[in-house]
């Protein structure tokens, strides 16, 4: 019984070697296996919410002009240096007072010699700027006033916006996957579906201010009125998932 059974395992196996040699097994189309998902919808959902501004910043610039650069950079230093008192004394704290931008260059001056235009080397303009926020926003256009009067040659703002942003921005989450579940249920509804569990949710939000330029005037006057306004805070999610 044992002999019979140990030929019939060996001539299984010779049957299997003599298939392996002869069929052409490389030329035969298995198929392709793969794993197929589920049907899903993606949908992005959204939060936002109209929030008052909290802080405003300025640009404000200094310019001098004069045949020697040493001189104009040393007069742009002294306005700079004077304006930068001047926003201190108006209660602006250090950290809140940045210089952006030095620019010193030679102009050009164009004339003409015996009919001929040509140029020469002109003056040299050196220019300073410097960012100054402000964090009592009811004092906004009580220093641009000041600003424009302490010697500044040109001054950008008020561009209001908010302190910050991420508590808005975090209670503004759980509005925006609300917003993506009512989406993907009117998309699984409208399909003859219903709709799954979530397999993915990734994140994105962005906050939008709105800037309030402030004109800068020789003839301005004292006590201007500025209103801050507010910015619009918003949340977004794109969320996948499952349908049913």
């Amino acid at each position: 019984m044992l002999k019979l059974f140990m030929k019939k395992i060996i001539l299984t196996i010779v049957l299997v070697l003599l298939a392996v040699y002869v069929l052409p097994l490389n030329k035969i189309n298995w198929g392709k296996v793969a794993w197929m998902p589920g049907e899903t919808v993606t949908v992005i959902g959204e939060g936002k919410s109209v929030e008052k501004n909290q802080i405003a910043s300025y640009t404000a610039g200094v310019e001098a002009v004069n045949d020697k650069k040493e001189t104009a950079v040393a007069e742009v230093n002294q306005k700079v240096e004077a304006l930068i008192k001047a926003a201190k004394d108006f209660g602006i704290k250090n950290e809140d007072i940045q210089t952006q931008n030095l620019s010193v260059y030679q102009g050009e001056e164009m004339y003409y010699d015996n009919g001929v235009q040509k140029s020469r080397k002109g003056q040299w303009r050196v220019n300073n700027s410097v960012e100054i926020t402000l964090r009592n926003i009811d004092d906004a256009g009580k220093l641009a006033d000041m600003l424009t009067s302490s010697g500044a040659t040109n001054v950008w703002g008020p561009n209001f916006r908010m302190d910050d942003t991420n508590k808005v921005e975090t209670a503004l989450f759980d509005e925006a996957m609300k917003n993506a579940k009512e989406k993907a249920e009117a998309v699984a509804k409208s399909s003859g579906r219903k709709l799954g569990k979530v397999l993915s949710v990734t994140e994105g939000g962005t906050s939008n201010a709105y800037p309030v330029m402030y004109a800068a005037k020789d003839s301005m006057g004292g006590g201007a009125s500025v209103e801050p306004g507010s910015s619009t805070v918003s949340k977004s999610v794109t969320v996948v998932f499952e349908l049913k």
